[in-house]
């Protein structure tokens, strides 16, 4: 077994400092708001933003910078508003500087989307393009499902039986954006997009996103 596994495990782990434990993708707003209130209601969010929102666009994004495509400036150009642009540029960037214990990568300008960035460092490093794109996935929904735990809230275990009901969608968005091209980029998850410009505004938050 080689070091890529390995690595991958670290990137995408908590402990790396993404600071991804500060974002809700909106969820702090649409739970307020009564949009999100149990485990059906987390489950159709988040298959939502896999199927059509912000991670389809993000894993067509790392796949792309894995193939060395300059995709930088369109992915944060696919920003729908102030919050989710500060979302995956401050990540991006976080990552960036965490990942040279790592080195081998020639980064672009920032900003650079997180999903741009990750992609980046999974191809200097040899790991598998279609595990990368699983790992961020799995980060990025267990993050959201964490902040559901603490918003809603909602036990560990119903948080647990979340994650468990969506490894399905996490694996069909793996293999759906591995033909995908940047024709496919963008979606039409309207909902997790206002919500996050709503959570611009938002009298009391815990979150940045």
């Amino acid at each position: 077994m080689d070091n890529a596994l390995l690595r991958l495990l670290t990137w995408f782990s908590p402990a790396f400092p993404t600071g991804g434990f500060a974002y809700s993708g909106g969820l702090e707003w649409v739970v307020e708001a009564g949009g999100v209130t149990g485990e059906a209601s987390l489950t159709a969010w988040v298959e939502d933003t896999l199927r059509a929102g912000a991670l389809w666009s993000d894993a067509i994004l790392l796949r792309l910078a894995y193939r060395d495509e300059p995709v930088a400036a369109l992915g944060m150009a696919l920003c729908a508003g102030l919050e989710r642009r500060l979302e995956t540029s401050a990540q991006g960037d976080a990552f960036a500087k965490a990942a040279a214990a790592w080195p081998g990568v020639a980064w672009d300008e920032a900003p650079v989307p997180y999903p741009v960035a990750a992609g980046q460092l999974a191809a200097a490093h040899g790991v598998d393009e279609d595990a990368a794109v699983l790992a961020y996935l799995h980060a990025a929904v267990a993050n959201m499902i964490s902040a559901a735990v603490r918003l809603i809230p909602l036990g560990q275990n119903a948080g647990l039986r979340v994650q468990a009901g969506l490894e399905a969608e996490i694996l069909g968005a793996v293999h759906a954006s591995a033909a995908a091209s940047p024709e496919d980029l963008g979606g039409a998850a309207w909902a997790t997009e206002i919500a996050g410009m709503r959570h611009e505004t938002q009298y009391t938050r815990l979150f940045r996103t």
